[in-house]
């Protein structure tokens, strides 16, 4: 069994610990992570703790010297973490009273752990915020970039994964783009509501020692402060938003590596992955594998989990503080990594990517111009419901002959409707027909343009608010 004697809460406890209890309760495994904002926590309560007359100068400089020596040991992988130490607030403060003795003590008057580990949590998320953000935008910064160099490739469109209509290459890549700056808008608004300062909450009713929490606020480059000191210290709706975020940007990251995987097949012959981002098979020699793309696609469920997980322990709890959101951490932390990975490999993807402008130009073909044609007739007065039956009949003829549509005669077209004439055949160009979609969004090389030049512009805006 497990000592209670130096345990935070050991006082009022006599025996000892189940040392399976001991393990499950014990949180120090994964939140070591949070040992430089743990540090940096203390330090700004120790002075505020000085301010309002709980700690005197001495005191303060004692304090704030141990902290530091504490946090030099973490950055040299010195730090020894000791069995009865149960989290990384409980090592530290165990650590500094071995450094300058029983005034180590008075450093969590008035503080709680559940306002502690929730200002640690949202100080360790702050910052990740930023890294992700980072790497966020170089990824579609990467999509951009390729979209403007290869703007004149022009390939078959896909709905409900059958050909539907020419667009750009560009075009293809900036629809994702634009769904990863929507990602980006969500970090920064989770970001917003991540930066409120709980610290000065206590357990639950507050803290009874004047402490200035102004002063808190701004020594640890908060926003705000929290409104309820309940609320406070229990409130995991930054976790939720956090985890939801992840899990809208891997949806959008799965869709794209499922279009490229379906695209690298030998059967479209489209893309072409890098060694980088492959691997084989250990039977098959000839295989070359887009490993880095289904595993993008496999950590969106991973990342699902997460959340769902998070939200199903939410539920079922009562008011303020209880032990089951010692589960948030590994959650967060788990997706922080997963995040970063993927986003960095996708990066990599996208900038290695090699297409087959010829197999994209192979992949066109008449029947996707039928759209095409009944706007030829819409442009001669013909109703679009007409025109689109009257193409509909061109199709159904082409078909009937075991022949393309282009090739059907003009008095194949006469037979269908009188309108058709010579100039039909301007009709069969795929250039053109993308040409045609100049309003904003469309797949017209001066529509994709402006939105190269416009996503350009939203990155900039983006990168000063992180």
């Amino acid at each position: 069994m497990a000592s209670e004697g130096d345990k935070l809460w050991g006082g009022r406890f006599v025996g000892g610990t189940d040392p399976i209890m001991e393990t499950l309760n014990s949180s120090m495994t994964y939140d070591q992570r949070l040992s430089e904002v743990d540090i940096r926590g203390s330090m700004a309560y120790a002075k505020a703790l000085e301010k309002s007359g709980i700690l005197t100068e001495g005191d303060l400089e004692k304090i704030l010297s141990g902290l530091e020596k504490i946090s030099e040991e973490w950055s040299r992988g010195a730090f020894v973490v000791n069995k009865s130490d149960e989290d990384i607030h409980t090592a530290n403060e165990r650590r500094l009273k071995e450094l300058i003795g029983d005034v180590a003590g008075k450093l969590h008057t008035g503080r709680s752990r559940n306002d502690q580990v929730v200002t640690d949590l949202r100080l360790y998320m702050r910052n990740s915020c930023s890294v992700l953000s980072a790497h966020l935008l170089q990824f579609i910064k990467t999509l951009v970039e390729r979209a403007a160099v290869e703007t004149d490739v022009i390939f078959p469109g896909y709905t409900h994964l059958q050909r539907a209509q020419p667009i750009r290459w560009s075009h293809f890549l900036l629809s994702h783009a634009v769904a990863f700056t929507r990602d980006s808008e969500r970090l920064g608004e989770v970001k917003r509501r991540i930066n409120v300062l709980p610290l000065g909450s206590g357990a639950i009713a507050g803290n009874p020692l004047g402490i200035d929490r102004e002063f808190l606020r701004k020594e640890l480059d908060f926003d705000s402060i929290s409104l309820n000191s309940m609320d406070a210290t229990s409130e995991r709706d930054f976790v939720v938003e956090f985890l939801f975020f992840a899990s809208l940007l891997m949806i959008h990251l799965s869709k794209m590596a499922e279009d490229l995987i379906i695209y690298s097949t030998k059967e479209f012959g489209f893309v072409t992955l890098s060694d980088a981002y492959s691997t084989g098979s250990s039977l098959m020699p000839q295989k070359k594998n887009p490993d880095s793309l289904e595993l993008i696609r496999s950590k969106a469920g991973r990342v699902f989990g997460r959340c769902s997980g998070m939200m199903m322990i939410l539920k079922g709890l009562p008011s303020t503080y209880n032990k089951d959101l010692q589960e948030d951490k590994e959650a967060v932390f788990d997706v922080i990594d997963t995040l970063s990975s993927v986003l960095q490999v996708a990066t990599g993807v996208i900038s290695t990517l090699q297409i087959h402008k010829e197999n994209m130009e192979k992949a066109l073909s008449p029947d996707m111009l039928a759209t095409d044609l009944a706007l030829y007739l819409v442009r001669k007065g013909m109703p679009f419901r007409q025109a689109h039956a009257a193409s509909g009949k061109a199709v159904h003829l082409a078909e009937t002959k075991g022949i393309s549509l282009n090739q059907l005669s003009v008095e194949d077209m006469k037979s269908i409707s009188p309108l058709f004439g010579t100039d039909v055949s301007q009709v069969w160009d795929y250039a053109n027909s993308v040409e045609q979609y100049t309003a904003p969004g469309g797949t017209s090389k001066s529509s994709v343009t402006a939105q190269i030049k416009q996503l350009r512009e939203l990155l900039r805006r983006q990168k000063d608010l992180f």
